[in-house]
């Protein structure tokens, strides 16, 4: 037994407490120093937004744009237009009055979903708290006010995250159209419906957008999900070697520059000591995304084959894939304690850290590996009830 779905009693109030809080402390997060790094005196300060900046300065643009939108721009975007479809539908609920929907909105609702794979506060975080790990043998690490309100910041969006439902938003700005012609039991091989990917909402098999949000519909193509997936996954596998191969950042010290890569400083780690951190980031940056293009490659390698996905293998197979879709973000770790670290030690030829060319690389395997889960259509997992009893009476 699965929970489907489940609503607070306020839905709307509690998501736009949670929403509104988490801007307040996005705002004092950029408004204040994040931390300092202090060194033989001297001292090195910096806020939040300067992690964009230097990775700009030392001609990484595509990391600084990638951080900038992932830990601040998508999630301020994101609170703000969910606070605002929740406030409407609160406006209407009180007032006694049917909701009216325009383009704009549901063209908002449409888009917010498709941010949330790419919100990643939580995960920063994680990589603010390595760095510090990393670092505090060598200096003075102090936290500013900035620093606390991001962690309370996180809490706030991770919590606000997970109370939007999207099929109860979308039921209640626009409820679901019937359609004649549908059956009970009838599923994606059968022809007869499409199901839109932005609202869920049951089409008829000959409409080419979806009759409540104007999505374009996509019908079941097994074939064109598997070539758009392992052409995401294949470029992730060729981007992975140079990541591993190259150093993906430089420490600077008393003159003397040190390449490190990932698998060194895991190495590096481990011999400070700081076993914990160490199995954090082998985790995060080698095991992860190498166990996920390996589960990746497997099921797609799988998909075209109907004998192996009876029943209780699917439901495996289904379990393996939502694993592997959840933890990819996670990979982006490293990508961000490099920023923090670029960011706060620029101590000049006493200490400094600047980006190495293997930071893009990793971003882009990371990048990638989510884009071939994203595009994988999971209905392929899946076979009706007659191919199932096929299966069964010949084997």
């Amino acid at each position: 037994m699965h929970t489907l779905s489940s609503i607070s009693l306020q839905p709307c109030q509690t998501l736009i407490a949670y929403a509104s809080a988490s801007l307040v402390m996005l705002l004092i997060s950029l408004s204040f120093p994040f931390m300092s790094f202090s060194v033989k005196g001297i001292t090195q300060e910096i806020f939040l937004i300067n992690t964009v900046a230097m990775l700009d300065a030392f001609e990484q643009s595509a990391l600084a744009l990638l951080l900038l939108l992932t830990v601040i721009a998508l999630p301020a975007v994101y609170l703000v237009t969910v606070t605002y479809l929740y406030l409407r539908i609160w406006q209407q609920e009180s007032q006694g009055k049917s909701i009216k929907i325009s383009a704009k909105t549901i063209l908002m609702c449409k888009w917010i979903f498709r941010f949330e794979p790419w919100l990643m506060a939580d995960v920063f975080l994680i990589g603010v708290l390595v760095s510090l790990i990393k670092i505090a043998a060598m200096a003075d690490i102090g936290m500013g006010y900035s620093f606390w309100a991001f962690c309370a910041y996180t809490v706030l969006v991770v919590k606000a995250i997970s109370l939007v439902d999207r099929f109860w938003l979308w039921n209640k700005l626009q409820p679901t159209v019937a359609v004649e012609g549908v059956t009970a039991g009838q599923d994606h091989l059968s022809g007869k419906h499409l199901d839109c990917h932005q609202c869920h909402q049951i089409n008829p098999s000959h409409l080419s957008q979806c009759v409540r949000c104007g999505s374009k519909l996509h019908r079941y193509d097994l074939s064109g999900s598997l070539q758009k997936s392992w052409a995401y996954l294949v470029a992730a596998i060729i981007f992975y070697v140079p990541a591993n191969l190259y150093p993906i950042m430089y420490t600077t010290s008393l003159g003397s520059e040190t390449p490190s890569t990932i698998m060194g400083g895991v190495v590096l780690l481990w011999q400070l000591g700081s076993y914990p951190i160490a199995m954090v980031i082998f985790i995060a940056s080698v095991f992860i995304p190498m166990a996920k293009m390996i589960a990746l490659a497997w099921i797609y390698w799988n998909a075209k084959r109907p004998k192996a996905f009876l029943y209780a293998r699917a439901i495996k197979r289904q379990k393996l894939y939502r694993i592997t879709e959840f933890i990819g973000r996670w990979s982006m770790i490293d990508i961000f304690v490099v920023a923090i670290l670029v960011a706060l030690v620029q101590l000049h030829n006493l200490m400094a850290i600047t980006p190495g060319p293997a930071s893009l690389s990793f971003a882009a395997v990371v990048i990638l590996t989510m884009l071939s889960a994203i595009s994988f259509d999971s209905r392929s997992l899946w076979i009706n009830t007659s191919t199932v009893k096929e299966c069964q009476t010949n084997e």
